[in-house]
């Protein structure tokens, strides 16, 4: 009882926080609550590619093209480029193309699970750095047609990228702009930051019930030994392409609220070290233990921009010899080797019940 009851008062503090966290960071600037922002959406972009690497065992470093696809889907949908590139479309829509966030992000999951399967069909018999390569191809080859869809019909808008996208609207307010109480006005961060923490625990609900599913263990059995879980007579077919589009869910909705909040999308934010980052913070966490994900994507999210309150007074020092975005790479990359050799399972690995049963047996003979 008491264990239960500390649970729950952990849970509580913890909500506490959360909720308390952009006024506690406001008097520093909105710069800082920006911060949480996108670190909440790298937790989402987390919880999703811990379905493919950390359940299934499918190591995916192409998961940044279902962001993409999310994202790029968004901006066409609620934004005057479709109607000022085709002008049958500005008949038909003579205020311009503006659907809703709430509109789209349906039809951003179902499109980029309809990705992740089309990437999973071929590759179902593929396994470690093969296919490792074959998810890096497709991550490229999703930004290298965004990037180039500008001609000869204007799609994307090419390098340019999409801008004036709509912002998000909750009972007719939009988040782009301060909401005044009266007595205080929140901030459009702010705003943003509830909407995103409320996503976040609403993936992680979806997370921890798939993972205690039937479907959660059979992934699992497929990631622990494929062969033995095919003989056991599951449908290794099915439920990889499964993983591959439910985790390419949870980057076509992120991807959008990516696009509603920045406001703009080009390809340059969705290159091959944002997938590399992304599989950087569910290892680093722990593979397949929600907590430890969560904190491997706060931690890599934060960290390059806590870390420029470092690197600029170092350059200083060395007379600008050095550059600063070069300085908070290394930095970075000095702080994930250190913690790979401290912690190799992860900042929170998932307890392993074997190594106590293995105990309690040798404990009785």
């Amino acid at each position: 009882m008491l264990n239960t009851h500390a649970l729950f008062g952990n849970r509580w503090l913890l909500a506490s926080v959360l909720l308390l966290l952009p006024f506690v960071l406001q008097p520093f600037g909105n710069a800082w609550i920006r911060i949480a922002d996108m670190s909440l959406l790298y937790v989402l972009l987390a919880l999703g590619l811990n379905i493919v690497v950390g359940y299934a065992g499918l190591l995916d470093l192409g998961y940044v093209a279902f962001f993409a696809v999310g994202a790029y889907l968004f901006g066409l949908l609620a934004s005057p480029h479709l109607t000022d590139a085709f002008p049958w479309i500005a008949t038909l829509f003579s205020d311009g193309l503006h659907l809703s966030l709430w509109m789209v992000l349906p039809l951003a999951a179902g499109v980029a699970a309809l990705f992740g399967i089309v990437l999973g069909a071929p590759t179902l018999k593929l396994r470690g750095d093969y296919l490792a390569i074959v998810t890096l191809g497709f991550g490229e080859i999703i930004r290298v047609f965004l990037n180039n869809l500008d001609q000869p019909v204007n799609i994307t808008n090419g390098p340019k990228g999409i801008g004036s996208i709509d912002a998000v609207s909750v009972f007719g307010h939009p988040l782009s702009k301060r909401l005044d109480l009266g007595f205080m006005e929140i901030p459009s961060v702010t705003l943003y930051y509830y909407l995103f923490l409320l996503l976040v625990v609403v993936s992680v609900l979806v997370c921890h019930r798939l993972e205690n599913s039937r479907i959660g263990r059979a992934w699992m059995a497929i990631r622990e030994d494929e062969i033995a879980a095919k003989a056991m007579g599951l449908n290794t077919r099915n439920l990889k392409l499964m993983a591959f589009g439910m985790g390419a869910t949870f980057g076509g909705i992120s991807g959008a609220m990516f696009a509603a909040f920045q406001g703009f999308v080009s390809p340059e934010s969705f290159s091959l070290m944002e997938s590399v980052m992304i599989v950087a913070m569910v290892v680093l966490g722990g593979l397949g233990h929600l907590p430890g994900v969560i904190l491997g994507a706060v931690l890599l999210a934060a960290l390059p921009e806590a870390l420029r309150y470092v690197a600029g007074p170092l350059q200083e020092m060395t007379g600008g010899r050095l550059d600063a975005a070069i300085l908070r790479q290394l930095l970075i990359s000095l702080a994930m080797v250190g913690v790979m050799l401290w912690r190799p399972s992860g900042l929170w690995p998932k307890p392993e019940h074997g190594k106590r049963l293995q105990s309690v047996e040798g404990h009785d003979a």
